[in-house]
């Protein structure tokens, strides 16, 4: 009977476990791979019917047309700008705010909770006709602090870190507060260290949602010389109207896409890390 169990066991193990990873895997990675490969092909071989997975004499044509055509180092700048000034306020009010959640008594605690958790309900275009009417009246057109203004509050991030909070041992924080810390200490040396894969999760995701936010700035800014990389990519698909032009696309999704890949394979042990802490007691 053991003899018998252990294929079965096996092949389960296979089909539960190792099959959907293989499929989720490729349905993700494969439009990545094809579009990296594509980057490195000619207009004529990408666009036919006779469809090769390798190119046939690779090129880094497409990337030299692409930053002829558009700035890539000044929309690179731009979107590191936005993304790392956008980014570190979100992650310092989401951490501010979820303490306050948590530690800090003050009335009405459970409706303000109640309004952010609707607020990560609702979709982000639905308040892009006021927030452009606000920021442009503000004379926020075409400028870093109007491009970053808007989404400066992270209900997820505010969210995940109070469910954080919430499983600390109150023990930690009546230790400090009894050695004389107050609420600043207490968040500084105590939570911070203690849920720093909880915070790296919140950043690493923020990071990436501002990285590659398209809509917004596409809106507010009208200027080549404050377009981020995602807008970059529409001027760059202006800029030409011929079939030449789907290499350039492809070779701009990768200059917008590889800093993210990056940020990511070194930070993505925080990823676990900080969804599952707290999970078990």
């Amino acid at each position: 009977m053991s003899s018998t169990r252990a294929p079965r066991r096996w092949l389960g193990t296979i089909l539960a476990g190792y099959l959907p990873l293989v499929i989720a895997t490729l349905i993700v990675a494969l439009p990545l791979i094809w579009m990296v490969i594509g980057s490195l092909k000619s207009p004529g071989e990408l666009l036919t019917r006779d469809v090769s997975l390798l190119p046939k004499d690779p090129t880094l044509d497409a990337y030299l047309e692409a930053t002829a055509l558009i700035d890539f180092g000044r929309l690179f700048l731009n979107s590191s700008i936005v993304t790392v000034v956008g980014a570190t306020i979100k992650v310092v009010l989401a951490l501010t705010t979820a303490y306050a959640l948590v530690f800090v008594r003050f009335p009405f605690k459970s409706l303000i909770f109640g309004a952010i958790l609707v607020a990560l309900m609702v979709p982000a275009q639905v308040s892009l006709v006021p927030n452009y009417t606000l920021v442009a009246g503000l004379g926020g057109r075409d400028t870093y602090w109007g491009i970053i203004l808007p989404g400066l509050g992270t209900a997820f991030g505010t969210f995940l870190l109070r469910q954080q909070f919430l499983s600390l041992p109150r023990e930690l924080l009546e230790a400090a507060e009894m050695d004389g810390a107050g609420h600043f200490r207490r968040l500084v040396q105590v939570v911070v260290p203690v849920t720093a894969p909880t915070i790296a999760t919140v950043a690493l995701v923020t990071i990436v949602n501002e990285w590659n936010d398209y809509l917004w700035p596409l809106v507010i800014t009208s200027t080549s010389s404050m377009a981020t990389l995602p807008v970059g990519l529409t001027l760059l698909q202006n800029s030409e109207g011929n079939a030449g032009i789907y290499p350039m696309l492809m070779a701009g999704a990768v200059v917008v896409i590889v800093p993210v890949l990056v940020l990511f394979a070194f930070l993505q042990r925080f990823i676990v890390a900080g969804l599952t802490q707290g999970a078990i007691k």
